[in-house]
């Protein structure tokens, strides 16, 4: 298994076992109740996902990069339900 397929099956655990809804794990994520998760909020769900400290920050960044539609350097509701949708299929 690669390191990506790992970490997304830590997300895809984390988010099946904690929250009812992938809406409930956002708003769980998202400290400032902004609507959009920043790259330390989205280190937070990879610490709560068990993701490594040493690769958290890299994780991070790239999942903005590749996740964040309107290039806004964050992460909001629909990017994030787009993102999970993938993850769980």
């Amino acid at each position: 298994m690669s390191t990506k397929e790992v970490i997304l099956n830590k997300i895809q655990i984390l988010m099946t076992k904690n929250f009812d809804s992938p809406e409930k794990a956002f708003q769980f994520f998202d400290d400032n109740g902004d609507g959009k998760l920043s790259k330390k909020e989205i280190i937070n769900l990879l610490k709560d996902a068990e993701i490594s400290g040493f690769i958290r920050g890299v994780v991070a960044v790239k999942l903005i990069e590749a996740y964040d539609k309107d290039t806004n350097g964050s992460v909001s509701w629909s990017e994030f339900k787009f993102a999970i949708d993938e993850i769980l299929n």
